[in-house]
C-alpha cells in the first residue's frame, strides 16, 4: 500500500499567534488543508473547504519542520492537523529524531475524540484549541458539528491531563501547557459565556485568548445574525464575563479590519496581554 500523502496549504515563519508562540523570531507554522468543521464563517475557507493545497509525503513533512527550526522558529505551529493526525504523528516522531527540539504545537478546532488526542501523549508540548462553541444548537447550525461542546470539553481536558497550564522560559516563550481561544461571533453572547463557562469549570488559570477578530466572510451572508463584525459592546460584555469568571490569564485580541481579509498567516493580529 502506498503512503498517504499529506496536503500542506502554507509553511513558513509566523508572527500573528499569542505572544508566547511567535517572540521576536515567529512561529513555525504549517496550514495543513481541509477541516472537519464546516464553519460557515471560515476566513480561511479556501484552505479549510477547498483543500488548497499541495502534497507532501511524511518524510518532507518532518523536513519542513527541521527546516523551520533551523530558520529560528520558536516552535512548530501544527494549525488543523486533525484530519492529517496518523501522518503528522509519524512526521513528528521522524522529526524528533532527527534532533527537533523546539516545542510542537497541536492548534486545532478541538473537535476531536479523547482516544485521538491520547494517540499524541509524550509528542505534543503545547495544545492550542479553539473553543468554538458552548451553545450547540449554534455549533449545530454554524458549523455543522453535533454535540460540539461535549466532545470539545472532553478533548481539552485530556490535553491538560498531558501538559498542564502554561509554562514559558526565560524570554516569555512557551514551552509547554494549554492555550485556548474562543472567538466571539455577533449575536451569540449567549454561546460565548457557556464557553467561557465550561473553560472556567476547567481550571479559571488556563491561559484564554479571547478574539475578537470575526468579519462576516464565506457563506455568513446566509445567517442575518452573522452578517456583521462583532460590536465593542459584544468584546466589553464577552471581557466582562471572563473577569466575573475569574478567568484571568490570556489575551485579548485587538484585530485591525483592514487586514480582516488577508489570510489569517499574513494577518498582524496584536494581542493585549490580560
Amino acid at each position: 500500500m502506498s503512503e498517504r500523502k499529506i496536503k500542506i496549504a502554507w509553511f513558513g515563519k509566523h508572527f500573528g499567534e499569542e505572544p508566547p508562540l511567535t517572540g521576536s523570531s515567529g512561529a513555525g507554522t504549517i496550514f495543513f488543508s481541509g477541516c472537519n468543521l464546516h464553519c460557515v464563517f471560515c476566513q480561511n475557507w479556501q484552505i479549510s473547504q477547498q483543500d488548497t493545497g499541495r502534497e507532501y509525503s511524511v518524510k518532507e513533512l518532518a523536513q519542513i519542520m527541521l527546516n523551520l527550526q533551523k530558520q529560528g522558529a520558536v516552535n512548530i505551529d501544527l494549525v488543523t492537523p486533525s484530519p492529517w493526525r496518523r501522518e503528522v504523528k509519524q512526521a513528528i516522531i521522524i522529526a524528533k529524531k532527527n534532533s527537533l527540539q523546539i516545542p510542537v504545537a497541536w492548534n486545532s478546532n478541538a473537535y476531536e475524540s479523547v482516544t485521538a488526542i491520547k494517540d499524541l501523549d509524550g509528542l505534543i508540548d503545547i495544545y492550542l484549541p479553539d473553543f468554538k462553541y458552548g451553545d450547540d444548537f449554534a455549533a449545530a447550525k454554524y458549523s455543522r458539528a453535533p454535540k460540539y461542546s461535549e466532545v470539545a470539553e472532553k478533548a481539552i481536558r485530556e490535553m491538560y491531563r498531558q501538559v498542564g497550564l502554561l509554562e514559558t522560559d526565560e524570554n516569555g516563550l512557551a514551552k509547554k501547557g494549554l492555550i485556548i481561544r474562543h472567538l466571539i461571533l455577533p449575536d451569540n453572547l449567549k454561546n460565548t459565556f457557556a464557553a467561557l463557562e465550561k473553560i472556567a469549570a476547567i481550571d479559571k488559570n488556563i491561559h484564554l485568548s479571547l478574539m475578537s477578530q470575526y468579519h462576516p466572510v464565506y457563506n455568513s451572508a446566509e445567517f442575518p445574525e452573522l452578517n456583521r463584525p462583532v460590536s465593542a459592546a459584544e468584546i466589553i460584555a464577552a471581557e466582562n464575563k471572563k473577569l466575573e469568571l475569574g478567568l484571568g490569564n490570556g489575551w485579548t485580541q485587538e484585530a485591525d479590519a483592514s487586514e480582516i481579509f488577508l489570510p489569517n498567516f499574513l494577518q498582524k493580529n496584536p494581542f493585549r496581554q490580560d
